[in-house]
């Protein structure tokens, strides 16, 4: 009798060990991953870790700026969700990399002006002030333009003002993430970015967004790829996403909503 008991209960044991098994594969399968611009790190990460909470499901997201993200679909990135800027996104959809039809805007972001946490507040308020304040500047730092959104405009500002090969000796250019952390490191002086990339960084305050007619806002937009292997999970959480204690996790970071 001892035997057969220790026969059912190692059989037990084992089936149990498989329904685990099969449940842990079952999570991993429904995991939502994401390739996205950084413009909506604050917020998105905000979002999904409060998703993952309410669902259970775990999201991946790997940031980048938009032109790396563009290079990266191009060789066949895997993902379930593409977050870029809308017209991006129509490029990529236009290319085959984004599910027809299943985009939608996240919120719209303006460039603006950092400087360090303790420094003056520059007079950016119209474009020949923007000029002063930026031959003013021992130096200045933005994402490189044919990485980022917020670069490449910004490389066209410095042309429309005149002053582009003035201020080259003084340009630092990043390469992705959050441009403006050498400004609150006290290493340059002003930073331009996305609003939405200033906000989330300790050390610095904005000064504010680009004056017109220099100024750009950018919508960015989440799209299903074309590739997703969990298509009914990302659905889900571009439902999660629209609901509106979500919408203000973003007015929180900086963004306009729909």
């Amino acid at each position: 009798m001892d035997a057969i008991l220790k026969k059912l209960a190692a059989s037990l044991a084992a089936a149990l060990l498989c329904a685990t098994s099969l449940a842990s594969l079952a999570a991993h399968a429904a995991d939502i991953t994401i390739y996205s611009a950084g413009a909506v790190k604050a917020a998105l990460n905000e979002a999904a870790a409060a998703y993952e909470k309410s669902s259970g499901q775990h999201i991946a997201v790997e940031y980048a700026p938009v032109g790396s993200l563009m290079r990266g679909l191009a060789q066949g990135a895997q993902q379930d969700a593409i977050v870029l800027s809308a017209e991006t996104t129509a490029d990529a959809e236009a290319k085959g990399w984004v599910a027809p039809a299943s985009s939608f805007a996240l919120g719209t972001v303006a460039v603006g002006v950092a400087v360090r946490d303790n420094a003056p507040i520059p007079d950016i308020s119209t474009p020949e002030k923007l000029k002063q304040t930026l031959l003013a500047a021992k130096s200045i730092i933005y994402i490189a333009p044919d990485k980022g959104t917020s670069g490449k405009h910004f490389a066209e500002v410095l042309q429309r003002l005149g002053i582009a090969e003035q201020m080259q000796a003084r340009t630092t250019l990043a390469d992705g993430g959050y441009a403006v952390e050498p400004v609150a490191q006290g290493k340059v002086e002003l930073g331009i970015q996305q609003i939405t990339e200033i906000l989330p960084v300790p050390g610095v305050k904005l000064v504010g967004p680009l004056p017109e007619p220099y100024g750009k806002t950018t919508v960015y937009a989440m799209a299903l790829s074309a590739n997703a292997k969990n298509p009914a999970a990302a659905r889900a959480f571009f439902a999660y996403l629209r609901r509106a204690e979500v919408r203000r996790i973003f007015i929180g970071k900086g963004f306009q909503v729909p």
